[in-house]
């Protein structure tokens, strides 16, 4: 039975989360986005290195997805300077506000959920590691370390996090235990699903959870770090991570299935243009997957 009013944790980072989360929106009374800590590259990259918090690229994307309606002040978040002279430069408004209320809070998840406040958020955002995470991949020319280096990668075998065991959010590992619905992706898989799913003490949540666990498959395998794979490569990926999952959801028209041993949801989910996932047709599917 469907429990009437669903608590639904999505995991995984990037853009691929936030389409979840706006379908997840759609249906779920309690929302938690689980996010990756890994980005190295652009504005978040920058304020990591210049100011030792966790990249807060993802984290603000997340936010955003799960803002009031019509907000001005996540449209605001999402605006990024562009002067050839400032010191602001690359970085998004959102990226900025947050190390600010990190700064000022002193404590990272009570800065985003000040956030949260901020924009009327419907749902609750948190890392899926308290600290930073350096992401290091193991593929057949050898080792490569950080996520802007790993997603220009091929033939990636395995990926680690660097420390290997960081300490998860509590929040998050208790947002999994009381789940009715666990969402897994979409996104680039080694680079934001596993980077945020192969924490150690949350993919054994996910594992424990008594929660449907759900798989949303990439539109298309991407350049490099996925190139050649079908879904069941993907799913047989999370499994090597530790990652498994109760059902696949899948949109065919540009990646073929393959052979999995887990039952699958073929529909059609992507936009007009075929780039991205519509949150109208994810959450029409998401939703009789709950329970």
């Amino acid at each position: 039975m469907r429990p009437a009013a669903p608590r639904v944790v999505a995991v995984g980072g990037g853009h691929g989360l936030a389409a979840t989360l706006r379908a997840v929106r759609r249906y779920a009374t309690e929302i938690t986005a689980v996010v990756s800590v890994a980005d190295d590259g652009g504005s978040s990259g920058r304020l990591r290195r210049q100011l030792g918090i966790v990249p807060p690229g993802d984290i603000r994307k997340c936010l955003v997805a799960l803002a009031e309606d019509h907000s001005p002040l996540a449209e605001a978040f999402e605006q990024r300077f562009e002067s050839e002279s400032a010191e602001v430069t690359g970085h998004a408004l959102g990226n900025l506000v947050l190390a600010g209320l990190v700064a000022t809070t002193g404590d990272l998840q009570h800065a985003l959920d000040e956030a949260g406040r901020l924009l009327g958020a419907v749902g609750r955002v948190v890392p899926a590691a308290r600290e930073p995470v350096v992401l290091k991949a193991v593929s057949s020319a050898g080792e490569v370390e950080g996520q802007t280096a790993v997603a220009g990668t091929v033939e990636i075998e395995r990926v680690l996090l660097v420390p290997p065991d960081p300490p998860a959010s509590q929040v998050a590992l208790e947002a999994l235990e009381a789940a009715d619905q666990v969402v897994v992706g979409p996104g680039s898989l080694f680079t934001s699903v596993l980077a945020a799913a192969a924490v150690p003490q949350i993919a054994a949540a996910v594992c424990k959870s008594r929660a449907r666990k759900v798989y949303v498959a990439n539109l298309r395998p991407e350049a490099a770090e996925t190139e050649g794979y079908d879904v069941a490569a993907h799913v047989a990926a999370l499994e090597a991570h530790g990652v498994f999952v109760d059902v696949v959801v899948a949109d065919t028209s540009a990646i073929s299935l393959g052979q999995l041993s887990v039952p699958v949801v073929e529909a059609r989910l992507a936009r007009p243009n075929g780039l991205a996932h519509d949150p109208g047709r994810l959450a029409a599917v998401l939703v009789d997957l709950v329970g």
